[in-house]
């Protein structure tokens, strides 16, 4: 693991200018060489480019933590604690601007990554296969677009319009898909909704096809990287947002299988784990771990991006749990559920422990856990058949059995799923999520008053940043 993890560390797509002599008194660059495909020359240099693209997904303002932070203190858990406004405070509040610096940081940094990817792709196919061969430079890219495909989704996610508005018929974001690495003009109109989440499925479909079954038994690179897996995981999450129902369950299915206990039972073989706490505990690693982004002592996330340091008392702790929540005023939520234990009290306050080390915060974060792709198959066969639908009721009973073995659920409603998706993914970037694609309003928090749906020029959604709205005349908003 620790080769792996070190491979990950300060490795860019593109290498440095040359150092010739007669470069030296050179105009003002105004592209970045690719040495005539030097960084795709080896094998060795290929690899270390992958895993780069997971560090760059990886960065503390994207799925290394902030982004599962902004999608949970946007909604109602939580209360804020500091006031402080570079860290996801006006997000809490709802009072976020384009010019703020959680619009504008994690919309460069999903864009970022997202050009890392497209940069990568164009040099694998332009120079890189004929290195590795077309079976394993298949694998590889298959990678950079499952990265893409998140990346994608985050923007989404934070900055856009729900897919149930109009059938994705409202302004998202540029789609961008070929590599930039020269200065010029990449003014971009906004694609739609429904565009922008077909590329994301169209990303996903092809690394299915392309990415390998498993990395063996290496339990790190099954929890680091993406296989086969992990991309049809990932699609149970989007269509779920885009209300597609028979398609939730078409993936579902492949990973999932038809009785309790629900396990994958080809590829990497997805399980819940019979103690939850473990999923949260060295060395990260569980059958239950979709994908996880891990720290180490010679890469860390960095003090106000790390969720322990947000929701935990190992650190600044940005937010306290909102005892006055739909959450923590349920009563079927019986205080014998193991899940409680993550709940500490400090003073008069309630604090998150799922994240437990301190400085330098080397816990993993969690983007994806099996739990949730049960859960997403319940929901969507409830939408299908109805409540009654024996394989939803043992979907949701599996879930919360596993941390409290006294509930027994003799339907799935709707309303019950929901509230165990909020129980179940506390803290891990889920709830606003939820509330995104179901049209929900977000509910008063604290001295904050409920946010109604609304669109662009709402407090609902982000505005896009004012860096992107500075140097592209065409995105329109």
């Amino acid at each position: 693991m620790k080769k792996i993890i070190l491979l990950l560390i300060g490795i860019v797509v593109l290498s440095t200018y040359s150092c010739q002599k007669d470069q030296l008194y050179q105009p003002l660059p105004t592209s970045i060489s690719n040495q005539a495909g030097a960084p795709f020359s080896t094998s060795a240099r290929i690899y270390a480019q992958v895993l780069s693209l997971y560090s760059s997904l990886r960065n503390g303002q994207l799925y290394g933590g902030r982004y599962q932070i902004y999608n949970d203190v946007k909604a109602d858990n939580w209360i804020n604690s500091t006031a402080n406004s570079v860290t996801a405070y006006q997000t809490w509040n709802e009072t976020i601007q384009s010019t703020s610096s959680e619009a504008i940081n994690l919309w460069a940094a999903c864009y970022t990554t997202i050009n890392n990817c497209n940069l990568f792709i164009d040099g694998m196919n332009a120079y890189g296969t004929a290195v590795v061969g077309t079976a394993l430079a298949a694998n590889y890219i298959g990678e950079a677009q499952f990265v893409r495909a998140l990346s994608y989704d985050a923007l989404l996610v934070m900055y856009c319009q729900a897919y149930s508005v109009s059938s994705g018929n409202t302004p998202a974001v540029p789609l961008r898909l070929t590599g930039n690495s020269a200065y010029g003009d990449f003014s971009a109109a906004p694609a739609t909704v429904a565009q922008v989440y077909a590329q994301i499925i169209s990303d996903l479909n092809a690394a299915e096809t392309a990415l390998p079954i498993s990395y063996g038994s290496d339990a790190t690179s099954n929890t680091i990287r993406a296989s086969r897996n992990t991309a049809i995981a990932f699609k149970t999450r989007v269509y779920l947002a885009m209300g597609q129902w028979a398609n939730v369950v078409t993936e579902a299915n492949k990973i999932v299988s038809a009785t309790a206990p629900f396990t994958a039972t080809s590829g990497v073989a997805y399980a819940l784990q019979a103690n939850i706490a473990k999923v949260f505990a060295t060395p990260y690693t569980t059958t239950e771990s979709v994908f996880s982004e891990p720290f180490t002592t010679t890469e860390t996330v960095g003090g106000q991006n790390a969720l322990a340091d947000y929701f935990n008392t190992t650190g600044t702790t940005e937010f306290y749990i909102n005892s006055s929540s739909a959450l923590f005023t349920d009563a079927g939520w019986k205080a014998t559920d193991a899940r409680r234990g993550f709940i500490k009290t400090t003073g008069t306050k309630l604090n998150l422990t799922k994240w437990a080390l301190g400085s330098p915060y080397l816990d993993w974060a969690n983007v994806m856990r099996y739990s949730e792709v049960l859960l997403n198959l319940a929901e969507a066969r409830v939408n299908l058949n109805g409540p009654s639908d024996a394989q939803a009721i043992a979907l949701l009973n599996a879930v919360r059995q596993r941390s409290d073995a006294t509930t027994v659920f003799a339907t799935a409603t709707l309303a019950s799923i929901y509230e165990e998706r909020n129980i179940e993914f506390l803290g891990e970037g889920l709830k606003w999520q939820d509330l995104l694609r179901l049209g929900l309003p977000i509910p008063a928090k604290g001295n904050i008053t409920a946010t109604p749906v609304g669109g662009f020029g709402s407090t609902y959604i982000w505005p896009m940043s004012s860096a992107e709205q500075l140097y592209n005349p065409l995105i329109g908003r």
